[in-house]
C-alpha cells in the first residue's frame, strides 16, 4: 500500500495492516512543538478523497500510563465531535479501535509556536492579533458555560489552536464535563492531565477537582482565561504570583505587554474567590460595551473584532452600514494578517458578492486587494474561481466591475478558462445596450486575446468588431480600431490581408476627427503585417484621401503615415532590378519615321489577350491614339472619336516607355469628370472612328439591331453624351471596406491588372464591387445637322475598373461615316433628361421614341432603293 510510506506514525502503520482500515486521510509529518503537552500526538494530513488538508490529533495507548489516559481521551471524541461552535474546533472524522484513536479536523497550528512567530511584529499589530484571539476564545468559552452548562477545565496555550484563517479555535476537551453529567470526568480525573496544577484554579489547588462541581461552571474556565492572557501577551515570564499561595492580586509591575484596557478585567480574572471571579461572558460583555466606564471597549475598539462582526452580519445590514465596513477594510485591508485576509475577509466578500449582498463595484476591488497575499498556488481556487463565476451574472455593475479591475487577474488566467468560461459570456457585452459596456468590453480584449484560440480570434471575435465599428458611440468605434491595430500581428496570415486594410480604411472614412487619426496610427503599427504590393496597391490609395483631411491633425498623421509607407516601398524598389525578364522579347514599335503597316502589324502584336477574329488598325488612329495617350510632343494630324478597346473584349498594352523616341512620361491612370467607368484612348478628331473589330462591315453581317441604331443615333445627335447614361457605373461612396465575410476568404491570389498597371489582388469568393452589370442604353435621338470637329467622350483610365463585356459594346453604323446619310433625315435636337422631372423625362422619352421610328423607317427606305440601283 502506497500510502503507508506517508504515515507518520508505527501505531498506525500496524493498526492498518493488522485491521485493514481504509483510513480516509493520509498522515504526514508530525508536529514537534505539540509533543508532550497534551495526551495528543499532532500530525499534518491531507483528506484522500478531495486532497483537503487536514491535522489528525492521535492517541495510542500503548503503555500502562498510557491506558488510564484513554477515557479521557475518549471524553475529548465525544465532546468535540457533538459541540459545534463557529470557536471550537472543527470536527470532521474519526478512526477508533480498542487501544488508538485518530480524530480528523480541519488544518490547524498550536497556539504557542504561533506567539513566538509573532514576537517579530509590530506592537500595535500583535496588540490588535491577540486582542482578537482572546475575544473569539471568549465567545467560546461563554458558549460552553451558558449555553452548554459545562466546564472546560483545561483553558491553557496548549488547548487553543490556529486555524488557516488565522482564528483562535478552543480545542482540548479531554475533562469537559456536565456537573449534571454522571460520566463526567473532570471532578474524578481532572489532575491526571498533563502540569495540571500548573493551570488550576486556587480553590482546585486547595480542596481538588471534585470542588468544582458545587461552584458555577465558569469559575475554573474564568481563571484559566486569566491565566491564557498573561500567557499570549507574556510568553516568556513565569507565572503571576497570584497563581500560587496567597494568591496576592496583579501588580501594575507585573502587567508586561498586556493592555492598559484589558488589565482590570485581566484583574478579576484572577480574583482567588471562584464567586467573586469575573466570568468569561462577563468579561466578553465588558470588551464589546463602549459605556461601561474603565476598562471597558477592548473588543469593540479592536479593528479586526469588528471586521469580523460585520462580516458575520453583512447580509443584514443596512446600506450604510454596509458602506462604512467595505470602507474600512479598503482603508485597513494592508495591516490584516496575511492568513486572516486571505481566509476570513475573502470568503466573506465572495459570498456577499455572489448572492447580491452588496455593490460589485465596490466589493470586487476589496477582494483583488485582499488577493494579493494569496500564494500562487492557492490563487485560482481562492479567488480566481469565484470571479470566473460571476461573468454570467446578469448585473451590469458587476460585468463593470470585473472589466475596470480585468488587469489584476487576466494574466492569472489560463487559456481553458478563458475560452470556455469566460468569452461565452463575455462576448455578450458586444450587443449591449449600455454603451459603457459595450466600450468597456472592447478595451478588455487586449488582455485576453493571448488566451484566445484560433476560433475565436480570427472568426468569432473579428465579427464582434466588424460592428463595433459601426457602433453609435464615436469612442467606441475608435477604440475598437485602435483593438484592431494592436491585435493585428496576432491574425493569421490570410486575416491579415483579409481584414486590416478593409477595417482601417473605413476608419478613416469615420466623421469623428480622432478615429480617423486612430485609423492612420494603426495602420503605420501594423506596417509589418502588409505585403509590398498590398501597401502600394491597397494601402497607400486608401489613404491617400486623407492627405487632404479638413482637419489638420489628420492631414499631418497622413503625412507622417505616407513618408513612412512611402520609404518601405524605396527601400523595397532599390532592391529591384531595372527590367522584368521576359519570355518572348517586347516588339519596338516607333512612333515618328515607321511605315503605317509595320506600326500596325506592332500594335496588332501587343494585344493580350487574343481576339477571337482578326482586328486590323489604321496607322494614322494607332498614332493618333498614342499622341493622345502620351502627351502633346506628338503630332496629332488627324484624330478619332472615342473608342475603348478593352469593352470590345480586348486588352491593349502599350509599348514600354522607354522604347519611345521621344521619352515621354508613362500612362497614368486618370479620372474624368463624366462619372462613368468607360475606359479608352481617345482624341478628337473628324475621320472614322478607331474601335477595334468595327473598321469594316461584312456584307455577310445580320442587320443592325434596333438599340445599336438608336445609340449611333444619339451619338450623332449630342457627341458630349454618355451612351451608358449620365449616372455613375459604380457608387464611388459605397463602402467598399465591408469585411463581414472574410472568415470564409481564402488566400488572396495574384492576377494581372486589364491596364497593364501592375497586379491587383482578387479574391475569389467576394464578388467584386466593381463588376455591374451594363445598364440598357438609352434610346438614341437624331443628329445634329453637323458634327462638332473637336467634341470628344472624356476617357477614365482606372487601373481598379473592370472591362465591360464585349456584347455591351456599340459598333459604329455605317449610317455614321456617311455624313448624306446623317443629313438626309435631319430631326429635331435631343435634349438632355438631366435635371427633368419624371413626367418631362417620360414625355422626352416618347418623343424620342416617335423619332427614332421614323428614322429607321427611312434608313429601311433608303437601303431599298440603294439595293434596287
Amino acid at each position: 500500500m502506497d500510502y503507508l510510506r506517508t504515515l507518520g506514525s508505527a501505531a498506525v502503520s500496524s493498526l492498518v495492516q493488522k485491521s485493514g482500515l481504509n483510513l480516509p486521510f493520509s498522515l504526514g509529518p508530525k508536529v514537534t512543538s505539540f509533543e508532550n503537552r497534551t495526551i495528543w500526538s499532532l500530525y499534518d494530513g491531507t483528506k484522500r478523497d478531495d486532497g483537503t488538508l487536514v491535522s489528525v490529533f492521535e492517541f495510542e495507548a500503548n503503555t500502562p500510563a498510557k491506558k488510564n489516559l484513554l477515557p479521557l481521551a475518549k471524553n475529548g471524541l465525544r465532546k468535540l465531535r457533538t459541540i459545534r461552535h463557529p470557536d471550537v474546533l472543527k470536527f470532521m472524522e474519526v478512526v477508533e479501535t480498542d487501544t488508538t484513536i485518530h480524530i480528523m479536523t480541519e488544518r490547524v497550528r498550536p497556539l504557542g509556536p504561533a506567539i513566538t512567530e509573532w514576537q517579530s511584529k509590530s506592537v500595535q499589530e500583535r496588540e490588535a492579533w491577540l486582542v482578537w484571539g482572546l475575544h473569539r476564545i471568549s465567545v467560546a468559552l461563554a458558549f460552553l458555560n451558558d449555553s452548554a452548562t459545562s466546564t472546560h477545565g483545561n483553558v491553557r496555550v496548549d488547548s487553543v489552536f490556529i486555524s488557516a484563517s488565522g482564528e483562535w479555535k478552543l480545542g482540548g476537551f479531554d475533562v469537559l464535563s456536565n456537573p449534571k453529567d454522571d460520566a463526567a470526568v473532570l471532578y474524578t480525573m481532572g489532575g491526571m492531565l498533563p502540569d495540571a496544577s500548573t493551570y488550576s484554579s486556587p480553590e482546585v489547588k486547595k480542596g481538588g477537582y471534585s470542588v468544582l462541581k458545587e461552584l458555577p461552571t465558569a469559575a475554573a474556565d474564568a481563571y484559566g482565561l486569566g491565566l491564557l492572557i498573561h500567557f499570549t501577551f507574556n510568553p516568556n515570564h513565569t507565572l503571576p504570583a497570584t497563581a500560587q499561595p496567597p494568591h496576592p492580586p496583579p501588580t501594575a509591575a507585573s502587567r508586561g505587554t498586556i493592555p492598559t484596557s484589558i488589565f482590570p478585567a485581566y484583574k478579576k480574572l484572577l480574583n482567588p474567590n471562584p464567586k467573586a471571579r469575573l466570568t468569561p461572558a462577563h468579561f466578553l460583555e465588558l470588551g464589546m460595551s463602549q459605556t461601561a466606564g474603565d476598562g471597558s471597549g477592548f473588543f469593540a475598539t479592536n479593528r479586526l473584532v469588528k471586521v469580523c462582526a460585520g462580516l458575520d452580519n453583512f447580509n443584514l445590514a443596512s446600506e450604510s452600514e454596509k458602506a462604512s465596513l467595505l470602507k474600512s477594510l479598503k482603508e485597513s485591508a494592508n495591516s490584516f494578517p496575511t492568513e486572516f485576509a486571505s481566509y476570513k475577509v475573502l470568503p466573506a466578500l465572495i459570498s456577499a458578492l455572489e448572492f447580491g449582498g452588496a455593490s460589485a463595484a465596490a466589493i470586487v476591488p476589496l477582494v483583488l486587494q485582499f488577493g494579493k497575499g494569496v500564494s500562487p498556488e492557492d490563487y485560482p481556487s481562492v479567488i480566481l474561481t469565484h470571479l470566473v463565476k460571476l461573468y454570467a451574472s446578469p448585473d451590469r455593475g458587476t460585468r463593470m466591475a470585473l472589466l475596470e479591475h480585468l488587469s489584476e487577474y487576466a494574466d492569472k488566467l489560463d487559456k481553458k478558462t478563458v475560452c470556455d468560461k469566460i468569452w461565452p459570456n463575455l462576448q455578450t457585452g458586444f450587443s449591449d445596450t449600455v454603451a459603457i459596456i459595450r466600450e468597456a468590453t472592447v478595451k478588455s480584449i487586449i488582455l485576453l486575446s493571448d488566451k484566445f484560440n484560433d476560433r475565436i480570434m480570427n472568426n468569432d471575435l473579428l465579427r464582434h468588431l466588424a460592428r463595433m465599428q459601426a457602433d453609435p458611440e464615436a469612442s467606441i468605434r475608435t477604440n475598437t480600431c485602435i483593438l484592431i491595430g494592436r491585435l493585428g500581428p496576432s491574425l493569421g496570415y490570410n486575416t491579415k490581408r483579409k481584414v486590416l486594410v478593409p477595417a482601417f480604411a473605413r476608419a478613416l472614412k469615420d466623421p469623428f476627427v480622432h478615429c480617423r487619426v486612430a485609423g492612420l496610427m494603426a495602420l503605420m503599427a501594423t506596417m509589418d503585417c502588409f505585403d509590398i504590393e498590398d501597401i502600394a496597391s491597397k494601402v497607400i490609395p486608401s489613404m491617400a484621401f486623407t492627405l487632404v483631411d479638413k482637419e489638420k491633425l489628420v492631414r499631418d498623421q497622413a503625412f507622417k503615415a505616407m513618408e513612412l509607407f512611402v520609404k518601405k516601398l524605396e527601400e523595397h524598389v532599390a532592391t529591384m532590378p531595372e527590367t522584368a525578364p521576359v519570355e518572348n522579347e517586347m516588339p519596338q514599335v516607333q512612333i515618328n519615321g515607321s511605315s503605317p503597316n509595320a506600326l500596325v502589324n506592332s500594335a496588332a502584336g501587343l494585344a493580350t489577350p487574343s481576339p477571337p477574329r482578326s482586328f486590323q488598325l489604321a496607322a494614322g488612329d494607332l498614332q493618333t491614339s498614342m499622341a493622345s495617350s502620351i502627351g502633346p510632343s506628338i503630332d496629332r494630324p488627324t484624330s478619332a472619336p472615342a473608342a475603348n478597346a478593352a469593352l470590345a473584349g480586348n486588352t491593349l498594352l502599350l509599348p514600354s516607355t522607354s522604347v519611345l523616341s521621344n521619352g515621354p512620361p508613362p500612362l497614368t491612370p486618370t479620372l474624368s469628370s463624366n462619372s462613368g467607368p468607360t475606359r479608352s484612348l481617345t482624341s478628337p478628331s473628324k475621320s472614322k472612328g478607331m474601335q477595334l473589330g468595327a473598321t469594316k462591315v461584312l456584307s455577310s453581317a445580320p442587320s443592325i439591331p434596333d438599340w445599336a441604331e438608336e445609340a449611333a443615333a444619339e451619338v450623332e445627335t449630342s457627341p458630349h453624351a454618355n451612351p451608358w447614361g449620365n449616372d455613375d457605373l459604380m457608387d464611388v461612396n459605397a463602402d467598399e471596406d465591408d469585411w463581414s465575410a472574410f472568415e470564409t476568404a481564402p488566400a488572396p491570389s495574384t492576377v494581372p491588372d486589364d491596364f497593364g498597371f501592375g497586379n491587383i489582388h482578387s479574391h475569389a469568393p467576394v464578388a467584386d464591387p466593381w463588376d455591374v452589370p451594363a445598364p440598357a442604353p438609352k434610346p438614341p435621338v437624331a443628329p445634329q445637322p453637323t458634327r462638332p470637329t473637336t467634341a470628344h467622350r472624356p476617357a477614365v483610365h482606372s487601373p481598379l475598373a473592370h472591362p465591360r463585356p464585349a456584347s455591351s459594346t456599340r459598333s459604329v453604323t455605317p449610317s455614321e461615316s456617311k455624313p448624306e446619310a446623317a443629313h438626309a433625315h435631319p430631326v429635331s435636337t435631343a435634349h438632355s433628361t438631366a435635371g427633368m422631372t419624371k413626367e418631362e423625362k417620360a414625355a422626352e422619352l416618347a418623343r424620342r421614341k416617335e423619332e427614332r421610328r421614323q428614322r429607321i423607317a427611312a434608313l429601311k427606305e433608303q437601303k431599298k432603293h440603294a439595293a434596287d440601283k
